[in-house]
C-alpha cells in the first residue's frame, strides 16, 4: 500500500512538472501570433479577387504546382523576419498555438495584434476548423 501511494506520487509529480515544459514561452508566443498575422494577410491579398481564376475556373496541375512554389518563397521570406524557416513554423507553431492561455493572454494585451488576428480567415488559419494548411 505505501509502495503505491509513493508511485501515484512520483507519478503525479512527473506529470506536473512536465506539463510545466509544455507552456509556451510569452516571447514564442508572440513570435507565432506575429507571423501567423503575417502570413494571413499575405495569403488574403495573394488570393484577393480570385486573381487569375475568375468565373470557377480552376488552376491546372502545373498551375497549381507553380502557385505553390510562389506561395512557399513568399512563405520563406516572410519568416526570415521571424528567424524562421518554413519547416519550423510548421513543426512548431501546432505546440505553440496549443496553449489556448498563453495565446489569448498575449492577445488582450496587444489589442491592435488581436483585432489583426480575429479578422484572419478561420479555416485557413488552422482555427476553428480543420481544413486549410494550417499556416
Amino acid at each position: 500500500m505505501n509502495l503505491a501511494r509513493h508511485i501515484i506520487g512520483i507519478s503525479l509529480g512527473v506529470l506536473l512538472f512536465s506539463g510545466i515544459g509544455l507552456a509556451a514561452e510569452p516571447a514564442e508566443v508572440e513570435k507565432f501570433v506575429k507571423a501567423r498575422v503575417d502570413i494571413g494577410e499575405m495569403m488574403s491579398n495573394y488570393f484577393q479577387g480570385g486573381g487569375m481564376f475568375k468565373d470557377g475556373q480552376r488552376p491546372s496541375a502545373d498551375q497549381m504546382k507553380d502557385m505553390g512554389a510562389d506561395i512557399h518563397t513568399k512563405l520563406g521570406k516572410l519568416l526570415t523576419k521571424y528567424d524562421l524557416t518554413v519547416e519550423e513554423y510548421r513543426k512548431r507553431s501546432p505546440e505553440i498555438f496549443a496553449d489556448d492561455a498563453a495565446v489569448k493572454s498575449y492577445l488582450n494585451e496587444h489589442p491592435d495584434m488581436k483585432t489583426r488576428y480575429e479578422a484572419l480567415p478561420l479555416d485557413r488559419m488552422g482555427r476553428g476548423g480543420s481544413t486549410g494548411r494550417g499556416y
